[in-house]
């Protein structure tokens, strides 16, 4: 499966393998060198964490270059009056009678406690591509769906500044 990212998601990834590669790395094969140097490495606590780090390091690499090579890339505009990617959206949610206001974003920089939903979550897969008045059902999972209307969609664009994931 390749992950549908934009034109700024696969910056922002390459950007960071810079970083990793070039910054990041160097310091952190010093750290081992240097803890190395303290002795016994069966019982060096340091050497073990630095060794620990380099890995997470070269590993978030590693993934950050197979989802470059495996991504989609994908446009992010739409139609005025449709739900698209990056766009504002409020929906009233029918349930709980309350709106609710969130951007709809890439899966990379989904951050719900900011207001970003990502494209592939429940409320995502259901008001993307739809109008607005249109009532929508959100399936949770088989066993619980809700519905919300959508009242109203704001243009938005591929915001750079918007951090990507660091899981």
């Amino acid at each position: 499966m390749h992950d549908e990212l934009t034109k700024v998601d696969i910056q922002k990834m390459q950007e960071e393998i810079d970083y990793r590669k070039n910054v990041l790395g160097p310091k952190l094969r010093a750290e081992v060198g240097a803890a190395r140097e303290l002795g016994d490495l069966s019982e060096n606590y340091e050497y073990h964490a630095a060794k620990r780090e380099l890995g997470k390091n070269n590993g978030r690499i590693r993934y950050l270059e197979n989802m470059i090579k495996t991504a989609k890339v994908i446009e992010t505009g739409s139609a005025d009056g449709v739900v698209g990617l990056f766009d504002k959206v409020t929906v009233y949610i029918e349930e709980d009678g309350e709106d609710m206001t969130f951007t709809l974003v890439t899966t990379l920089r989904q951050n719900s406690l900011k207001g970003l939903i990502s494209k592939e979550s429940p409320l995502g897969k259901a008001v993307i591509g739809r109008k607005v008045g249109e009532r929508v059902a959100v399936e949770v999972n088989p066993t619980y769906t809700y519905y919300v209307v959508i009242k109203s969609t704001e243009k938005g664009e591929d915001d750079a500044s918007l951090d990507i994931s660091k899981y």
